[in-house]
């Protein structure tokens, strides 16, 4: 996209679009199965086996033969004791038993599990609890009653949380494969910011967005990131901007995308051949958000300076970007409650942020922290995220449902 079409100002909904359509892909790698956890699942885990992979024991006590107590017989004989993995002890009588563990797997001739807690043991002879009456196959987990061998148990596109680290086990592959993470350069742009542990001028401000972009990025795992700050200096700006685009996938800038007489960085990243695809959405924070293309298909997200804009931009934007470019299959957004009315007259789509509580009734609301200006950073602590309310209303109206988004 180029020209006019792309310098106009543009809807939220169209900006996350347009993103996600021109989002490039950057293959699969193998990893450890222990090093698997928060990657995106990039084949189909079948099981092994089946699962169960045999009739197993799931209470401690003994297993008897049901049609024992069918026909009256209220004592056994305890004939072995059989734990979990341990070799199966069979029963050739109807008054015999085997002392069983849970996890084990069921003995032959056998097909009752009695509870510990349901009978009497003196030495090897079992009593049943007396007007006890256990049900056929009870505490009995059947082979195959959770999936057989080659179910698909996990699709390509998971996140891979805690309970996808058991299942993958149960495909028996030592390795998976996954999405490969992009290297991600965040550049911050301008003369007043100071690093920490540098003197700070009266003019000059801490740099603080870097820091909150590469901390978002690794909770979601993009770890491979590399933080750089430029000055204000077109030269400076174009020679770096050049290496960093050869050095890495991904570049996250933030300042120097507004109309002021030093925010160059839209102009350089034109000169250095990039395609615009947008500048500006219809948005509050962050209205002088760009984006775009390098020739070889890297995405550039140029992100306002306002460190409040900065951060709403990344978690709206460049993350569901790069995630749905590792090819993550996106559930819905949580959807919550606002927990008191809100106006906003611009017409602007508006994000705000909000801290997540729980209702008496058990209802996730949330409430609104309103920020000074968008400078204003240190006011997100504590906040969860922000909801994202669209253009066209005024006034929203407490309950009234929003998309909600995590730091």
């Amino acid at each position: 996209m180029s020209g006019d079409k792309a310098r106009r100002r543009i809807d939220v909904a169209e900006a996350a679009s347009l993103i996600l359509a021109r989002m490039p892909e950057w293959g699969t790698r193998q990893v450890p199965i222990d090093s698997a956890h928060g990657e995106v699942l990039r084949q189909t885990i079948r099981a092994e086996r089946d699962q169960p992979p045999f009739d197993r024991v799931t209470m401690d006590g003994i297993a008897i033969r049901h049609a024992a107590v069918a026909a009256g017989v209220r004592r056994f004989r305890v004939i072995g004791t059989q734990g979990a993995g341990g070799e199966r002890v069979g029963i050739a009588s109807d008054d015999s038993c085997v002392a069983i563990m849970t996890g084990a797997a069921l003995p032959p001739g056998v097909d009752t599990v009695i509870p510990v807690e349901r009978i009497s043991r003196d030495a090897d002879v079992v009593t049943l609890e007396a007007g006890y009456q256990p049900a056929a196959g009870q505490f009995v987990h059947r082979r195959a009653s959770d999936h057989p061998q080659g179910t698909a148990l996990l699709a390509p596109g998971t996140l891979i949380g805690a309970p996808e680290m058991a299942i993958l086990t149960i495909g028996g592959s030592a390795s998976v494969e996954v999405s490969r993470r992009p290297s991600i350069a965040v550049i911050s742009t301008g003369d007043e910011l100071v690093d920490v542990g540098q003197p700070v001028g009266a003019n000059q401000i801490r740099a603080s967005n870097d820091r909150a972009i590469s901390g978002a990025l690794a909770a979601r795992g993009f770890r491979d990131c590399r933080r750089v700050s430029l000055p204000d200096d077109r030269a400076v700006l174009e020679r770096e901007l050049r290496r960093l685009l050869d050095e890495h996938e991904v570049l996250i800038l933030t300042g120097g995308v507004s109309m002021g007489e030093f925010d160059y960085v839209p102009q350089v990243l034109l000169e250095l051949g990039m395609e615009l695809v947008f500048h500006k959405v219809l948005q509050r924070p962050g209205l002088p958000l760009w984006f775009g293309v390098s020739p070889d298909g890297k995405p550039v997200f140029a992100l306002p300076g306002n460190p409040v804009s900065s951060l709403v931009c990344l978690v709206r934007y460049a993350l569901p970007g790069l995630l749905h470019a590792m090819r993550l299959e996106h559930g819905l957004l949580p959807v919550v409650g606002l927990a008191e009315a809100v106006r906003f007259e611009p017409d602007l789509g508006y994000f705000l942020p909000v801290t997540l509580k729980y209702s008496a009734d058990g209802r996730c609301l949330a409430r609104p922290k309103q920020t000074n200006t968008s400078g204003d950073f240190a006011a997100l602590a504590g906040t969860s995220g922000f909801v994202e309310l669209p253009r066209g209303a005024s006034l929203f109206p407490a309950g009234y449902t929003a998309r909600f988004f995590s730091w």
